[in-house]
């Protein structure tokens, strides 16, 4: 039941991932949209005060090491554009089969793992794997970024 119920939650934040992307993808991107997300979701880390949710070493080590292999995927397929001296971010058809890819793996991931990971530590270990997909995606878009921000409006260099 519990794990039908994250399921169905995982669908629908994925739908709202690609929607807000498809928004995002129509206005001129900025470091603050870029940079905010992982930081928002770095509350969850909140979590890991109970007990329930707390993760070994090697489980840790795990998640973020996938999450992180994850990444290589979105990183691939978030690139921006400059349109009208405005950088905004491309859209990839390929963004979402990758998310809905990642998606079903994570399920069957979780489908397996249930089975002999509690709830509380695997609800755990999705979170770091998420949150070590996300951070090393958004340091790279924000990299990519600011290099089309500085070619657009080089930085000013007092000659000395």
């Amino acid at each position: 039941m519990v794990a039908t119920v994250s399921t169905i939650v995982a669908l629908v934040m994925a739908m709202i991932v690609m929607f807000i992307r498809s928004k995002a993808a129509k206005k001129p991107a900025t470091a603050r949209k870029i940079i905010l997300p992982p930081v928002f979701m770095s509350t969850g880390a909140l979590m890991f005060l109970h007990p329930m949710f707390r993760v070994t070493s090697l489980e840790f080590i795990e998640a973020i090491t996938v999450g992180m292999i994850f990444s290589i995927f979105l990183i691939k397929t978030s690139n921006f554009e400059v349109r009208e001296s405005k950088i905004y971010l491309k859209r990839s058809k390929a963004f979402a089969f990758i998310l809905v890819g990642l998606l079903i793996i994570r399920i069957i991931m979780k489908s397996y793992l249930s089975n002999s990971i509690d709830l509380g530590e695997l609800s755990g270990m999705f979170w770091i794997l998420a949150f070590g997909m996300i951070v090393p995606w958004r340091i790279a878009m924000f990299i990519s970024f600011k290099k089309l921000e500085n070619q657009l409006n080089p930085p000013n260099i007092p000659a000395t």
